[in-house]
C-alpha cells in the first residue's frame, strides 16, 4: 500500500483536528453502519460483482448474517480470528465487515501458498475459522491435515451458504475500539515465513480517510475498480477503504485481467483504479484502439508501477496516474504535489532520511545528461524514518522482527532510495535491486527501463547472479509479447544502440520466458529468479548468454554450465554458484 497513506492521514487530522479525528476514529464496520443508516445513502449501490449489486443497506444485512455466524461458532478460549482464503468475491467483503460488527479479527490468506506454508500461516495467525471457495478447498484441506490442527473450514459454494441460512440479518451492535486489532496482513515471505502486520480499526479507517481526501479526492460519485487482491494492504486501503470512506461504489473483480480491464471500466463506469506492481505493463501490451481514452476512468493510483508505462497509460486511457511508495507496515510518509519531478515519491516526511550502512545521511543524488543517477554508490541508502515508527503497529506474535524493524526508536524500511538536491526522494527498490558488476554499484530499475524500450518486451526483471571472481553478473528475465520470437542478433544491436546503457549494464545472461512469475500482488518474484540463477525451472524458458568479447547472444547449454562450475571451482568460489 502506498506510504502516502501515512502522510495524508496526518494532513487530514491537521485540517480541523477535531472533525478529522472524529471521522478517522472509526472502524470499517462503523463506516458501513453510517452509510446504511442514512436514508439518503442506504439504497445506493455499494458493491457490484459479476452482474450482482448490493446497496449499503444490503451489505450491512449480509455482513450482519456473517457476524452472527462467527459469534455462533466462536471458541471464547481462543483468539477470535477468521481467515479468508478467497479471491476478490463478495464473501470477502461481507466477512471482513462482519468481523468489525462482532469483534473478530480478519486474517488475509494468500491463495498461492500451499501445504506446510499455508498451514503455518493459518496456525501462526490463530485462525479459528477459515472461509474459502471450492477452488482452494482441496489445498486448504490438505494443508490442515496435520494432527492437532484446530481450524474449522467453510466453503463459499456449499457449507458457508448453508451455515448462513440459519442466521438473522440483524446487526449484533458491538462497537470496535479504535485501538482494537482489526486485520492481519501477511508480508511477502522469502527465505523465512512471511510476517503478519497488525492493523487496528482506527488506523485502518484513518488511512482510508487520508487516501480519500488527499490522494484520490474520491466522492460519492466515484466508482472504485478493485482487482488487486483483498488479502493485501493495497486493496484493503485503496480499494475497500476508499469506497467506505467516500461512500461510493466498489466494483470487485476476482483477479486482475489485462484484456478485461477496459471492458470492465466501461461496463461499470469505473473512475478510480487502485493498483500495485506491474498491471500497466500487461494492459499496455493489449492491442491499442483509437477510442481507448473514451472511458470514465479519471485516476489510477498505487505503487511500484514500471516507470516507462505510467505516462503512456495516462495518455492512452485519458486519466492521471499517481504512483507512490508501498509497504504493508506504513512506517514512513511522503508528501506529493502536482509538478513533482518524474519518478519521485515526493518530499520526505519529517524525519525520513536516506542512510548509509553506518547510519549516516547519504549525499544528494546527481544525474548525468541522460537523467541517469551518476553517483549511485554514495547516494543510495536505506529509507529510514528517524523520527519514529509511523503507523506501524507491530508484527503479530513476532517481537523479534518488530524490534528489528523499529530498532533505535526508528522505522527501518529495508528498502533503498536516494534524494536529490531539492529534497525529492526516489525509490530504488529492495535489496535484490542492488548490483555490483566489475566494481561498479548500480540499480536494476534503470536497466529494466531501457530493456523495456524494445518493442517485443512486455516486462523485464533485472537481477544479479554470481560472478566467478567477485561481485555479480547481470541477468535479465524478459517476458515477450504474444507471438514475438527472440532474435539474439537484433537484440544485441538494440542494446548497442541505447545511448544511456552503460557497458557494465549490458546483460551477460538473458532468460526468455512466456510469462514472468508474479505474486498475487502483481510483483515479479525476483528473489525466486535470482535463486534459480542458471537453472531453468520452467521448460518453456530459454537461457541465452554473451561470453566476454562476443558480439551476440547464444544459447546457454549444459556444457556452458559445466564450464562455469569449473571456473567457479578454480576461483575457490564454488559455493557461491550453488
Amino acid at each position: 500500500m502506498p506510504e502516502l497513506g501515512a502522510g495524508t492521514c496526518r494532513a487530514t487530522c491537521d485540517r480541523g483536528r477535531r472533525r478529522a479525528q472524529n471521522r478517522c476514529a472509526m472502524s470499517y464496520a462503523d463506516l458501513l453502519r453510517g452509510h446504511a443508516g442514512d436514508p439518503a445513502v442506504a439504497a445506493r449501490p455499494f458493491l457490484r460483482f459479476e452482474g450482482a449489486t448490493w446497496t449499503f443497506a444490503d451489505t450491512l444485512a449480509e455482513a450482519s448474517r456473517y457476524a452472527r455466524l462467527f459469534l455462533a461458532r466462536r471458541d471464547p478460549a481462543r483468539p477470535f480470528h477468521v481467515g479468508l482464503l478467497l479471491e476478490n468475491r463478495p464473501e470477502f467483503v461481507f466477512a471482513e465487515l462482519a468481523a468489525g460488527l462482532c469483534g473478530a479479527v480478519v486474517v488475509g490468506l494468500n491463495p498461492t501458498r500451499r501445504g506446510e506454508p499455508l498451514a503455518r500461516d493459518v496456525t501462526h495467525a490463530d485462525c479459528q475459522l477459515v472461509l474459502t471457495e471450492e477452488r482452494f478447498a482441496g489445498q486448504l484441506t490438505d494443508s490442515l491435515a496435520a494432527p492437532g490442527t484446530r481450524t474449522d473450514v467453510l466453503v463459499a459454494e456449499t457449507s458457508l451458504a448453508g451455515a448462513l441460512g440459519a442466521q438473522p440479518a440483524t446487526d449484533p451492535g458491538m462497537r470496535a475500539e479504535p485501538q482494537g486489532l482489526a486485520l492481519l496482513v501477511f508480508t511477502s515471505g522469502t527465505t523465512a515465513g512471511p510476517k503478519a502486520v497488525q492493523r487496528s480499526h482506527g488506523t485502518l479507517a484513518l488511512m482510508a480517510h487520508g487516501a480519500v481526501l488527499t490522494m484520490c479526492q474520491a466522492t460519492a460519485a466515484d466508482v472504485v475498480y478493485c482487482v488487486m487482491p483483498l488479502f493485501h494492504a493495497n486493496a484493503q486501503i485503496l480499494g475497500l477503504g476508499v469506497a467506505l470512506a467516500a461512500g461510493c461504489e466498489l466494483v470487485l473483480g476476482r483477479r486482475f485481467s489485462a484484456s478485461g480491464f477496459l471492458p470492465d471500466v466501461r461496463r461499470y463506469g469505473c473512475t478510480l483504479f487502485p493498483y500495485v506492481g506491474s498491471p500497466f505493463a500487461y494492459i499496455m501490451a493489449t492491442p491499442e484502439r483509437p477510442d481507448d481514452a473514451d472511458n470514465p476512468l479519471r485516476l489510477a493510483y498505487g505503487n511500484e508501477a514500471p516507470r516507462q508505462y505510467m505516462d503512456g497509460f495516462a495518455r492512452r486511457f485519458g486519466c492521471r496516474v499517481i504512483d507512490g511508495y508501498g509497504a504493508s507496515e506504513v512506517g514512513v510518509s511522503f508528501t506529493r504535489a502536482d509538478g513533482d519531478p518524474p519518478g519521485a515519491l515526493g518530499l520526505a516526511g519529517p524525519g525520513v532520511e536516506i542512510l548509509d550502512e553506518e547510519g549516516r545521511p547519504c549525499p544528494a543524488a546527481r544525474f548525468d545528461e541522460h537523467g541517469r543517477l551518476a553517483n549511485p554508490a554514495e547516494a543510495t541508502g536505506e529509507i529510514v524514518n528517524t523520527a519514529g515508527t509511523g503507523l506501524f503497529e507491530g508484527y503479530y506474535k513476532n517481537p523479534e522482527a518488530t524490534a528489528s524493524r523499529t530498532r533505535g526508536g526508528r522505522f527501518h524500511t529495508g528498502d533503498l532510495g536516494y534524494r536529490d538536491a531539492q529534497g525529492y526522494v526516489y525509490f530504488a527498490g529492495r535489496d535484490v535491486e542492488w548490483l555490483r558488476v566489475e566494481g561498479e554499484n548500480f540499480l536494476a530499475r534503470p536497466v529494466e527501463a531501457i530493456l523495456q524500450r524494445h518493442p517485443d518486451v512486455v516486462l523485464a526483471a533485472v537481477y544479479g547472479v554470481p560472478d566467478a571472481e567477485a561481485g555479480d553478473r547481470l541477468m535479465a528475465a524478459l517476458e515477450l509479447r504474444p507471438g514475438a520470437r527472440f532474435d539474439p542478433e537484433r537484440f544485441a544491436e538494440f542494446l548497442a544502440a541505447q545511448p544511456d546503457l552503460s557497458p557494465k549494464w549490458m546483460p551477460t545472461y538473458l532468460r526468455i520466458t512466456p510469462e514472468l512469475t508474479r505474486s498475487e500482488t502483481n510483483k515479479v518474484q525476483k528473489r525466486a529468479l535470482q535463486r534459480e540463477g542458471f537453472i531453468r525451472s520452467a521448460a518453456a524458458d530459454t537461457l541465452w548468454w554473451r561470453p566476454r568479447g562476443a558480439a551476440h547472444y547464444r544459447p546457454f547449454t549444459a556444457d556452458d554450465l559445466a564450464a562455469l562450475r569449473e571456473q567457479f571451482a578454480r576461483a575457490g568460489n564454488a559455493t557461491r554458484l550453488d
